[in-house]
């Protein structure tokens, strides 16, 4: 499975990106997909994540109500969606995917993506 993130980039404090996730190799319907960040300095934490069917999402306290993950199993895309930007949301963003279907055994990992949130 190769995952490739996408999306990142430079924008102001409460703007918007969507990131996405494409996926090769497997039909990932079945996979949990994740979505993690690094800051500078800073340990990886989890952001979001969706059960295979896209019904059952889980966020980070920090993000919650400000992002939204999703998932489009046709095309083997997930998304997230981070409205109200804030400068601590600068990172470096990775998709995750975990075959088990439920969040928690994060396999595979793609590049990252860099968020950029000035203020």
């Amino acid at each position: 499975v190769q995952l490739q993130a996408s999306g990142g980039g430079l924008v102001q404090a409460g703007g918007s990106l969507r990131l996405s996730c494409a996926a090769s190799g497997r039909t990932l319907s079945s996979y949990a997909m994740g979505w993690f960040r690094q800051a500078p300095g800073k340990e990886r934490e989890f952001v979001a994540a969706t059960r295979w069917s896209g019904v059952i999402t889980n966020y980070a306290d920090s993000v919650k109500g400000r992002f939204t993950i999703s998932r489009d199993n046709a095309k083997n895309m997930v998304y997230l969606q981070m409205n109200s930007l804030k400068p601590e949301d600068t990172a470096v963003y990775y998709c995750a995917a975990d075959p088990t279907g439920a969040p928690g055994q994060w396999d595979y990992w793609g590049q990252g993506t860099l968020v950029t949130v000035s203020s």
